[in-house]
């Protein structure tokens, strides 16, 4: 179980605010995770109780998934989980690496200026499914304490590179027996292990049956005093009396062969154990060699590292791209197994190809990229055409066949599993070391095994990818690849893609100079995320963009675009904006079908939602007609088309996002129009999981001076 030993460190006040919330909550078990400062992603940076158990997967998890934790900072909400089985429908991740009856809780920490992160507390089941009002009260107060601490530290907090373990109570001497032990002795052997899991009172009878003396067993980790103990029916009897509070029987071989029964007896202020024999004379088992801790820990898959295991196999078939693989087998696989490295490489032309890594110097990722795949650097490329995994316990035992293995990277132990899927290999995992390390039988047949679920993971990424690269070229083709610069202008357009798991879209965006003082601006979207979509959308840019260029004014634009949908009877529909800029006359006309308004934002500041007459959606009616109006276009003033995907957040009205963009748009006049069509996509992509593409073309206009146009002329 390797349950560390107090160690508070960092911050005392929030790991004595956290001891306190799980107490005055009756909780068994607490956690605080916060968000790191340049990623998007939470680190569990303390805990206490029961979780204490389980923080292995969740020491750093990105912000997009979908867990307890993660939902209540993007969605600013306590979120309730009132059993496993609640768990598991609505958090099947999380359930698999925490296979108990349980209820759950986690309240964002939301403080003076922003959320640091997320309060998590665990009850065993023993309780309503449902929070009180005064429970969810108390539980928003203990938050809003954690943040008041975060923020009167007036900085971000260090991150550990593991939680911090603090305890529920401060500890105090052990107890010795006293009269009221004089019962216990007379019972059958017992023990009581406290909150911490310490041994904290043992009877002789108990320590007689654990073979030890009394003195060497008080005050101890029971698998750090009997190394024999670190066996995972004891570990998962151990976890499963701890979360749910229930009674426990386990059955575990004292070497060399004396088989005991452990009763494990749960409640708020730790466990009593019951020792007895489990049969009338020694074990049939043929005797066992007992092994240091150590041995003991590595020789078993224990319970911990199994459901760490779990937990990543039901993260693997989550990812989308190859990225995604990468960062879910450093973040999750290297916790799990201790180590410190990871690479992961696949064959091209002969030659191994780097993918992704972590821990490693970009040194020596570049002197590992592109070397042929027999080499005496490394064994990835021997691993991944044998498929045979190689194991190195120390740098000797690397040395003799690959010399340069170790000066090159510097590590001292390393495993090199081949990923294989359907029988045909598809690269090869390296998990390092830096330190030598002894891999135990049932390490090997774990990793082993992990790494088919990485190599199935990991072919679907990189087909993912090269769909998403190939279809994104072709939409990417139909933009235009710089936009024309004009006196009097000044124009700035991004286009994003969707987040993954999408396909692409429609989205287009056109700026297009009619003369020296005349220009069109062009928005759309093409209904659909598919390569269907994108050839239409390249279709009808294609459209406006001649319509435009042969001098219709914007109502004809789109109504002969929207007759030339019906002529090539697509099933698609088609929204636009088109924008006939008059920079001479500081007069811009507007035509829309159906597609969202645009802002203008005046030089003083304020911005406004331009409400323009209705238009059909275009592939709906080849007959429609399209209204324009004209507004005045000053210098100074900047207008924003834009698409849906900037304003959609789930859950929120469309019409307050849209008042909230314009907001945006008052409060950032200083800024050009290339910087702030920056800050729009990055407040749009940090807000919310992305499922719709964006495109967004701010223009804004300065003082053209004395421009003379044909009226002038001919009055001249």
């Amino acid at each position: 179980m390797n349950r560390p030993r107090d160690e508070l460190g960092g911050n005392e006040q929030l790991d004595d605010e956290l001891a306190a919330t799980v107490r005055r909550t009756g909780a068994s078990g607490g956690g605080v995770f916060l968000i790191a400062e340049h990623e998007r992603v939470g680190i569990l940076v303390v805990v206490c109780g029961s979780l204490v158990e389980f923080a292995g997967p969740w020491r750093r998890v990105p912000l997009d998934l979908r867990l307890p934790g993660t939902d209540a900072v993007r969605e600013h909400r306590l979120v309730w989980v009132g059993s496993q089985e609640d768990l598991a429908r609505s958090y099947p991740r999380a359930a698999a690496a925490l296979p108990y009856q349980l209820s759950l809780a986690a309240a964002p920490l939301t403080g003076s200026r922003h959320c640091w992160g997320a309060l998590l507390l665990v009850w065993p089941p023993n309780r309503l499914p449902h929070l009180t009002s005064r429970e969810r009260s108390t539980i928003t107060a203990a938050a809003r304490r954690l943040a008041r601490v975060l923020d009167d530290a007036g900085h971000p907090p260090a991150i550990p590179g593991k939680p911090r373990v603090t305890p529920l109570h401060r500890p105090g001497p052990v107890p010795s027996p006293s009269n009221a032990g004089d019962f216990a002795e007379r019972l059958p052997g017992g023990l009581a292990l406290d909150l911490e899991g310490r041994i904290s009172f043992l009877t002789d009878a108990a320590a007689h049956l654990l073979g030890r003396s009394t003195d060497q067993l008080l005050g101890t980790f029971p698998e750090q005093s009997l190394p024999w103990l670190d066996d995972g029916s004891y570990e998962d009897g151990y976890r499963t009396a701890l979360v749910t509070r229930r009674p426990v029987t386990c059955t575990v071989l004292r070497p060399p062969d004396h088989q005991l029964e452990l009763r494990l007896y749960p409640d708020a202020s730790g466990i009593s154990v019951l020792i007895s024999p489990a049969g009338p004379g020694p074990s049939s088992h043929p005797p066992t060699t007992p092994r240091s801790r150590s041995e003991a820990s590595a020789g078993n898959a224990d319970v911990g590292r199994l459901y760490q295991l779990m937990h990543l196999a039901a993260a693997l078939t989550e990812t989308v791209g190859v990225q995604d693989v990468v960062d879910l087998v450093a973040d999750q696989v290297l916790p799990a197994f201790g180590a410190h490295g990871l690479i992961l490489s696949t064959a091209e032309a002969d030659r191994l190809k780097i993918i992704g890594h972590r821990g490693y110097t970009d040194e020596a990722i570049r002197l590992l990229d592109g070397q042929p795949l027999h080499t005496d650097v490394t064994p990835a490329g021997h691993v991944m055409t044998s498929g045979t995994p190689a194991f190195f316990d120390a740098p000797e035992h690397m040395a003799g066949t690959y010399p340069q293995a170790t000066p090159l990277s510097g590590k001292q132990a390393w495993a090199f599993l081949p990923l294989i899927t359907s029988g045909r290999p598809v690269g090869c995992c390296t998990i390092s070391y830096q330190h030598p390390h002894a891999f135990t039988a049932a390490e090997r047949a774990t990793a082993t095994s992990l790494a088919g679920l990485i190599a199935q993971a990991l072919d679907r990424a990189r087909l993912y990818d090269a769909k998403h690269d190939l279809a994104h070229s072709l939409q990417r083709a139909f933009l235009p690849g710089s936009l024309p610069t004009m006196a009097g202008i000044t124009v700035a357009a991004r286009y994003l893609p969707a987040a993954h798991g999408m396909d692409i879209g429609g989205d287009f965006y056109d700026f297009i100079r009619l003369s020296d003082t005349t220009a069109a601006a062009i928005i759309g979207d093409v209904q659909g995320h598919n390569v269907t979509a994108a050839a239409l959308m390249g279709q009808v840019r294609t459209a406006v963009h001649a319509h435009a260029t042969a001098g219709a004014p914007p109502d004809q634009v789109l109504a002969r675009t929207n007759r030339f949908l019906a002529d090539i009877e697509t099933e698609l529909f088609v929204s636009c904006l088109y924008v006939h800029l008059d920079l001479a006359r500081h007069r811009a006309c507007l035509t829309t079908a159906g597609h969202p308004p645009p802002l203008l934002r005046h030089r003083s500041g304020p911005a406004q939602v331009i409400e323009l007459p209705p238009g059909l959606l275009m592939g709906l009616d080849p007959t429609a007609r399209y209204d324009s109006i004209d507004i005045p276009l000053p210098p100074g003033t900047l207008l924003a088309l834009y698409t849906d995907g900037l304003i959609e957040t789930p859950g929120v009205d469309l019409g307050q996002s849209t008042a909230d963009l314009a907001a945006q748009l008052a409060c950032a006049s200083q800024q050009t129009v290339d910087s702030l069509a920056d800050t729009l996509i990055h407040h749009a992509t940090r807000s919310a999981t992305r499922n719709d593409d964006i495109a967004l073309l701010l223009i804004g206009t300065t003082d053209l001076g004395a421009i003379s146009t044909p009226a002038d002329d001919e009055s001249g």
